[in-house]
């Protein structure tokens, strides 16, 4: 079973600990896809790069993970987004971004015919960041294939993934939000965005406003306080076994978005997908950049 996922990649520059800064590719879908395919599951990536020297580096990569690119779409003339990591002292992230003319901006614009391709997928991940890249009118256009993708069998999976300064105000996000929660089936979300963009409340608050939606299976991510999760109309609860000092937060919930999905592919119990997506992010975290080193076990099996 393979994974349709949708969304942006971007050169990426990662300030190192002698303060320079080293060159790699990211973006929060574009990590998922490269942490589930290290996991051992499979997907397609659907976007669009320029035709500049480091897009076509991108994409030689992706084909190095196992990400699938036959749906990459190359704009000529135009040159994929950058962006900064910066790092403060407890590791968390501080993003610089330049992607105004970034051509993924554009990919429902410009490949309409992706929608019939995405419909042979059994699932379809993507996120937060993925909505506030598009305009308005593309976004009505996606929400409105993902209703025809659902009745057709697909089932979508979203990460709420929220940067404030990706959208026009907080009003317009929320209802993007609201509009995507009415067509996820499978929620990967994280209570501190639910925080930033709906003021400080508790877990329970926000399963109950993503089930009453009709999600029938959500993993609300807290960090150090573990998971809840809820899944054929039960839940769980399942601690963070291993409490660590991140280097580098950044791609921590991709990875384990990536790591939950190929479990999940694999059959596994719901309790061990978030355990193994858990130990997977925990690697990912004691180490700079979105993307770590290839060679870096990310299951404890991985060490066998």
């Amino acid at each position: 079973m393979e994974v349709a996922i949708l969304g942006e990649c971007m050169v990426e520059l990662s300030q190192q600990p002698d303060g320079h800064y080293k060159m790699g590719f990211g973006g929060d879908t574009l990590n998922t896809a490269i942490y589930l395919s290290r996991c051992g599951g499979r997907c397609d990536y659907f976007t669009a790069i320029g035709d500049d020297l480091y897009s076509a580096q991108m994409k030689a990569e992706w084909q190095k993970e196992g990400v699938g690119v036959n749906h990459v779409i190359t704009r000529a003339g135009a040159n994929s987004g950058l962006y900064i990591i910066e790092n403060d002292d407890h590791g968390e992230r501080h993003f610089h971004y330049w992607r105004d003319t970034a051509p993924a901006r554009e990919l429902l614009t410009i490949a309409p015919d992706i929608f019939t391709i995405l419909m042979d997928y059994p699932l379809l991940f993507l996120t937060g960041i993925t909505l506030s890249i598009y305009s308005d009118a593309d976004r009505e256009t996606l929400f409105a294939f993902l209703k025809r993708y659902r009745l057709n069998g697909g089932r979508v999976v979203f990460d709420n993934n929220y940067r404030p300064r990706n959208w026009h105000s907080q009003a317009d996000a929320i209802h993007a939000y609201q509009s995507m929660m009415e067509n996820t089936d499978i929620g990967l979300i994280s209570l501190e965005d639910e925080i930033a963009l709906y003021g400080e409340h508790q877990v329970e608050a926000c399963m109950e406003r993503w089930i009453s939606k009709g999600v029938c299976e959500l993993v609300v991510k807290n960090g150090e306080q573990g998971c809840t999760a809820y899944h054929q109309q039960q839940y769980v609860f399942v601690p963070l076994p291993n409490v660590v000092k991140p280097l580098d937060t950044t791609a921590a919930g991709d990875s384990f978005n990536g790591a939950y999905l190929a479990a999940r592919m694999q059959g596994k119990p719901l309790e061990r997908c978030i355990t193994d997506a858990q130990h997977c992010a925990g690697v990912v975290i004691m180490h700079k950049g979105a993307i770590i080193d290839k060679g870096i076990p990310l299951q404890p099996g991985d060490l066998a």
